[in-house]
């Protein structure tokens, strides 16, 4: 016997409330195994937005930020 019969002689056998949620959940794997799309970088995001940050300005910016803050604990 086939996955797919052995799933479909499971499924006939279950009541129909059931039966809805097994086809919810067969929707919802359909749905999130073909609507993937490919993660877009932080730059590519950022790209229209003129913004120009270099390694310099976060280096800055974690000096200012973590300057202060106890080496020691």
């Amino acid at each position: 016997m086939s996955i797919e019969e052995s799933v479909l002689e499971r499924i006939r056998a279950l009541p129909p409330e059931k039966q809805k949620e097994v086809l919810d959940f067969v929707e919802f794997l359909h749905k999130k195994s073909h609507t993937s799309q490919p993660r877009r970088s932080l730059k590519g995001l950022w790209a229209d937005l003129k913004v120009d940050i270099t390694e310099e300005d976060i280096t800055e910016a974690r000096r200012e930020m973590w300057g202060s803050f106890p080496r020691e604990i």
